[in-house]
């Protein structure tokens, strides 16, 4: 399962963040939140984060985004609040016709 967020600041600093937010159980992680209400450890940052695309802050970074939670949402892969994602018809011809998603098309 995976939690895709975006972020402008550096790994290092967004791992202390949602590690912080998880050991004393702030809730100002929605990703330290899900560690905790499942009975989650956090791992090393090198074994819990992974960058899927690196572009500058602003409209393509927050459709990016939102088309990886898209994604994840259909596959069932992902820990974002589900209810965050709306119907999409261009994300769901990308998913569909992605033979790597394991999605099989309707047509």
């Amino acid at each position: 399962m995976k939690y895709i967020g975006q972020t402008g600041i550096n790994f290092k600093n967004r791992f202390q963040n949602h590690f912080r937010n998880f050991k004393y159980r702030n809730n100002k992680s929605d990703f330290g939140h899900h560690l905790q209400e499942n009975g989650h450890s956090i791992g090393p940052k090198e074994d819990i984060m992974d960058t899927i695309h690196a572009t500058n802050k602003g409209r393509l970074m927050d459709n990016l985004e939102r088309f990886y939670i898209f994604r994840d949402t259909k596959i069932s892969n992902q820990i974002n609040d589900k209810l965050t994602v709306k119907p999409n018809v261009i994300f769901e011809v990308i998913v569909y016709n992605d033979h790597s998603s394991g999605i099989k098309s309707n047509s």
